[in-house]
């Protein structure tokens, strides 16, 4: 299985294995390229250092998840581990004789190299979102925009990236979501600033579907949703974003 899982990590995060350790020549080490962390260390333990039955050399692959709970629900199943020599900070071990079958330890992996990867490839990594941003008419009409345009160019809010889909909240005299569009470029440069309003960036904007004044005004938002304020970019429960795709 470690040749295995070596091809895999080669292939999937192109991260080949170093050894660090003169004392354990087989002890292996993967890490980010950019910042350098470890998000997957293998070892070859005796047993009886795990607290195992079995005392002769097991191989292990030691990973970092994101939740203690997590941590705690695993290590009560058969082939998990707390971390071996680095217990700290939710490192578990992963017994890698088969007891834990090669599928259930791939998403795990994939979490562990989320948790330890910079923060600009994490942002990369996670998966698309959703968003509710406002939208002033008195200092853009984005009403008559999508009249005439399908895509637009927004102020760009911090940490959505292309792929995401944002609702368009249009303030007052309408207070109500009237545009659900996806993200289609981001980072675009731009710099504008004056009393009212700074821009440092801008993405594009696709116009998917449109809703009537009436259905998601802000009263409904408030009542239903619990969503008092729409003043900057906001995720959304997931309570409203089944309504706002049912409609």
């Amino acid at each position: 299985m470690r040749q295995k899982l070596y091809d895999f990590i080669k292939e999937k995060y192109d991260s080949e294995p170093e050894y660090l350790w003169a004392r354990f020549p087989d002890y292996a080490v993967f890490r980010h390229s950019d910042n350098n962390k470890w998000f997957a260390i293998v070892m070859t333990v005796a047993g009886g250092k795990l607290g195992l039955e079995n005392k002769k050399q097991v191989e292990i692959l030691n990973l970092k998840l994101s939740e203690p709970l997590f941590v705690d629900l695993l290590v009560r199943r058969e082939g998990f581990l707390r971390g071996y020599h680095i217990s700290r900070g939710n490192w578990i071990s992963v017994l890698l004789d088969g007891t834990v079958p090669f599928d259930e330890i791939i998403p795990l992996l994939a979490e562990s190299y989320a948790v330890t990867a910079s923060k600009q490839k994490r942002q990369k990594l996670r998966p698309p979102k959703e968003w509710i941003i406002p939208a002033n008419p008195k200092y853009y009409d984005i009403e008559r925009a999508f009249d005439s345009e399908t895509e637009i160019d927004w102020k760009q809010g911090a940490g959505i990236k292309t792929g995401d889909t944002v609702f368009m909240y249009v303030g007052a005299p309408v207070s109500a979501v009237l545009f659900k569009c996806k993200v289609i470029k981001t980072d675009i440069p731009f710099e504008y600033t004056d009393e009212n309003l700074t821009i440092s960036s801008l993405m594009r904007i696709k116009l998917e579907k449109r809703y009537a004044t009436e259905e998601f005004t802000f009263d409904r938002l408030r009542k239903e949703f619990g969503i008092f304020a729409v003043r900057g970019p906001r995720g959304i429960p997931n309570s409203l974003s089944a309504a706002l795709k049912d409609e």
